[in-house]
């Protein structure tokens, strides 16, 4: 099963609602591609750390935006 599916199926599993696991597919989506469609298994803090720092200092999202953007990854 593919990552993003897992992702949904978990999601779902849980009773997330329909918008949050629209957002975390999102967010986990752009953060594998963000660092070269790496599984995120392989992926560390010091990754993470780089790729909210790419969101708030070169795409400048709002805090708001990028602690969803953790929250997601928090639950991977």
């Amino acid at each position: 099963m593919k990552l993003l599916a897992q992702v949904r199926a978990v999601l779902r599993t849980k009773r997330y609602s329909p918008r949050t696991e629209e957002a975390y597919v999102h967010w986990v989506e752009r953060y594998v591609r963000f660092h070269g469609v790496r599984h995120p298994g392989e992926l560390g803090e010091r990754e993470v750390a780089r790729f909210l720092s790419d969101l708030a200092v070169r795409r400048r999202v709002a805090a708001s935006t990028q602690n969803q953007a953790l929250s997601a990854l928090l639950f991977l």
